[in-house]
């Protein structure tokens, strides 16, 4: 029977592992590329790359939104730069130069308008920025005649107005051109070498103080309008990025919940599958227990050879072993289905200790094993399951005498909880198990190290079963143990479960339990249907009462 046993395990054992083995290695490689993908990403991120076409059309669309929004902004700053200069140059060089302006940013705009107008597949994404470019380069001519208005003037103030003018424009194009320096330059230098030749020709040092300030100034903005053109290209890139882990993210979750819906029909199958194969797996194994176990007692006279009878004491209890592993199955099946219906009603949690130590008390004396049962006192009713707590306490018991050496004690604890629940504590002194191994055994067909070499392993499914049953009365299972010092399983209830006793209703008053003697001698030899009468006539009138000022308020 042992060969037997070996061969089976040998032959089931390395199936699971090796489809576990695949899962890790699968998770492991989808990992790997997850994280190389994310290297590769932050390391563009951080060393910068060439833009790319589509970045080019969001930073053009940008200059294109920009010249869009502030076209009135402009146009009124030119006509208050007309106005000053009529200050210190004739009207008429003023109002062509503005008719100038005007004319200048209505083709830009026109050209602006027609871009944005035009959907992103059918632009020529180079041709229309050389189109930009030469309005941006008329623009920029037409700003640099601003200079040029009232050129023969001696006013001072008209000199340091222009400069003023010029550190105005530059500011204003480096906020709307920055995502595309090309423009930025072609509108700006224009106005700037105008701007230092109107001040070198002065011939003053002042002045030419006052030009390599304009120089300085337009590098400066320059400088500035390169970061606000990094930032934007960054921002572009992380909203790229951003799209594709969307993206990405999307597509994940598809797979997931294609997988999902794939362990969902999987589990209904699996489902189908015990709740058909249990009536068919149990009407065989019913006739193997009987037949066996008759060959086994010798009901029906004496086995002569010894050897059959020991064959059908084997056939027996595994028959016995198989029917326990698949009522665990079923049991943990319905618990995850959400299928298991607890029978609730009021029970004592001592009383259910109590039964299941007589039910193990003998197998613990075969194994030498000793049992404490400490109990506290005036402990109430629970509301529970009792098949369901019978279960737990015996699975808990049958772990502790399982792994439990000779000569070993198990303490059993049943008692109030710091909450106001109960607790279910059961403790033993068998070698513990390692800490990594905790997680393991609370799954199900989970079994620790010591388990293999126990000769009574089980199957891993207890534990499951405990926990399962636990949380569906709302309570919780906690595993603690230490290599050398032993396990405790402790089962906590919450105190909704606990049914406290309830106080009377309407006391009675004090008055009430004065009796006299002669009221009780003269009460004495009435019958119980003359009490009855006598408490309905005397309650007659409060009841009359009663119903008068219902029907009033009623009414």
């Amino acid at each position: 029977m042992k060969t037997v046993d070996t061969i089976t395990e040998a032959d089931s054992g390395p199936e699971p592992a090796r489809a576990s083995g695949h899962r890790d290695k699968a998770s492991e490689r989808a990992s790997e590329r997850a994280s190389e993908r994310l290297r590769e990403t932050r390391q563009r991120l951080v060393q910068g790359s060439e833009v790319r076409p589509e970045f080019q059309y969001e930073l053009l669309a940008m200059f294109v939104r920009n010249e869009l929004g502030a076209k009135a902004t402009i146009l009124m700053l030119a006509f208050i730069f007309s106005l000053a200069s009529m200050f210190w140059a004739p009207a008429m060089e003023a109002g062509i130069w503005l008719l100038m302006i005007i004319f200048a940013k209505v083709v830009l705009l026109e050209y602006c308008r027609r871009f944005d107008a035009t959907p992103q597949a059918e632009i020529d994404l180079p041709a229309w920025q050389r189109s930009l470019l030469i309005c941006e380069f008329g623009n920029g001519l037409v700003w640099a005649g601003f200079a040029l208005v009232g050129l023969g003037t001696t006013d001072s103030s008209s000199h340091v107005f222009i400069f003023a003018s010029l550190i105005v424009v530059l500011a204003i194009r480096m906020t709307f051109a920055s995502t595309v320096l090309p423009i930025l330059y072609i509108g700006t230098i224009p106005m700037l070498l105008a701007v230092v030749m109107r001040l070198l020709l002065l011939n003053n040092p002042f002045y030419w103080a006052m030009a390599s300030m304009a120089v300085g100034v337009h590098v400066y903005f320059v400088f500035l309008a390169k970061g606000l053109n990094a930032t934007a290209l960054a921002m572009l890139e992380f909203r790229a990025e951003k799209d594709a882990l969307i993206a990405e993210l999307e597509q994940e979750k598809a797979t997931s919940d294609e997988a999902r819906r794939r362990a969902e029909g999987a589990n209904v199958a699996k489902s189908r599958f015990l709740a058909t194969m249990s009536h068919e797996l149990r009407t065989p194994l019913n006739a193997i227990l009987g037949f066996s176990e008759v060959m086994k007692t010798e009901i029906l006279g004496p086995m002569e050879n010894p050897s059959y009878l020991e064959y059908a004491g084997n056939i027996h209890d595994s028959g016995r072993h198989l029917l326990h592993l698949i009522n665990e199955i079923l049991d943990l099946s319905r618990i995850e289905a959400g299928r298991y219906e607890l029978h609730e009603e009021p029970v004592r949690l001592t009383d259910i200790a109590e039964d299941c130590h007589r039910l193990l008390k003998l197998r613990a004396e075969s194994k030498g094993l000793q049992i404490i049962l400490d109990f506290e006192e005036d402990l109430v009713q629970i509301w529970v399951d009792e098949r369901a707590m019978r279960q737990i306490c015996l699975n808990l018991l049958s772990n502790a005498l399982k792994f439990t050496p000779k000569g070993g004690r198990i303490t059993v604890k049943v008692g109030k909880h710091t909450e106001g629940g109960q607790v279910l504590i059961v403790r033993d002194t068998g070698p513990g198990i390692p800490k990594e191994e905790i997680p393991k055994v609370m799954q199900a067909f989970g079994q620790g190290s010591l388990a293999h070499q126990n000769a009574e392993g089980g199957t891993g499914l207890g534990l499951p079963i405990v926990k399962n049953l636990v949380e569906l009365h709302g309570g919780k299972f906690e595993l603690r143990s230490e290599l050398r010092k032993g396990t405790e399983a402790i089962v906590m209830l919450p105190a909704t479960r606990a049914l406290a006793a309830m106080p009377p209703l309407q006391p009675l008053g004090r008055e009430r339990h004065r009796v006299r003697p002669d009221a009780i001698a003269a009460s004495a030899p009435a019958s119980a249907s003359d009490n009855q009468g006598r408490g309905l006539r005397a309650r007659r009138p409060r009841l009359t009462a009663m119903t008068a000022a219902v029907t009033a308020r009623s009414a």
